[in-house]
């Protein structure tokens, strides 16, 4: 089993999550968006949206995060040998999907600092441009990414579009808040699939320092969060990429990438 993921991006997070909560090995193989390497034309042609995680098993390929989820519980259920196992409840299900209803690119985007944002963007197009010229039988997809960029830019100028994105966030926080005062656990007192979709959410609001307003002002939120960084697999999974000085590592080598890149004019 291949996965195709990267520390920043959040939904290959909740996959991640799942793989380790579950205990299923995996070749990892990292796809940094960032840098635009998941428009190079060998992961283009596996996914032509680009976007990540991309799950493989023999010549069976996921793009979904919650299918990518359900596969791999069905294949933990099998691997157990254990009747009595069984793959997530309904209302696991609905939470997983409930959180994945929110998109998180034009909060995240509108947080970023605008000369970083402008300097990725602009990369990515050319980038873009690039391997249209390079594969030319791709030329079409890669088109429609070209437009996408350009409708992301559009959009992130449209102050109600984040507006809207920042109040269903809110809506999903509140939601979850009222819940985990009667539970440790979004759906119990048991760790779920629910909450390896959840957790990355808390991750991404901490990397943008936002924690203070959207965590730390839901004191069951809060506790929450400190509750689920204690598990190996938010340490493997996020806090090792994440947590102190390796954040700015990380962080940095990205930006240097694609400053260098942009200097040399090698896309």
């Amino acid at each position: 089993m291949q996965l195709y993921h990267h520390p920043y991006s959040l939904d290959s997070q909740k996959v991640r999550l799942a793989l380790e909560e579950q205990g299923i090995d995996y070749t990892s193989y990292h796809v940094n968006p960032i840098t635009a390497k998941n428009m190079d034309s060998s992961f283009f042609k596996i996914n032509p949206s680009a976007k990540l995680p991309v799950f493989q098993n023999g010549s069976h390929v996921i793009f979904d995060t919650i299918e990518i989820i359900q596969y791999i519980e069905r294949i933990a259920v099998v691997s157990s040998g254990i009747d009595d196992v069984m793959p997530s409840s309904r209302e696991v299900i609905e939470w997983m999907h409930k959180i994945q209803e929110w998109n998180p690119k034009f909060f995240t985007l509108a947080h970023i600092p605008e000369k970083y944002r402008l300097t990725v963007t602009r990369f990515i197009r050319r980038v873009v441009i690039a391997r249209m010229a390079e594969t030319p039988e791709m030329a079409a997809a890669y088109h429609r990414k070209l437009r996408e960029a350009y409708e992301t830019e559009d959009k992130l100028k449209n102050k109600t579009v984040v507006k809207q994105s920042t109040e269903h966030l809110v809506r999903l926080l509140d939601e979850i808040e009222s819940k985990l005062g009667e539970t440790s656990y979004l759906a119990g007192e048991e760790f779920t699939m629910a909450d390896a979709v959840f957790i990355p959410v808390l991750a991404r609001i901490v990397l943008l320092k936002l924690a203070d307003e959207y965590i730390g002002s839901r004191p069951n939120i809060a506790e929450y969060w400190i509750l689920v960084q204690q598990r190996p697999s938010y340490k493997k999974v996020i806090g090792k990429y994440f947590n102190g000085w390796r954040k700015h590592k990380t962080l940095l080598k990205t930006w240097c990438f694609v400053h260098i890149r942009t200097l040399l004019r090698r896309y």
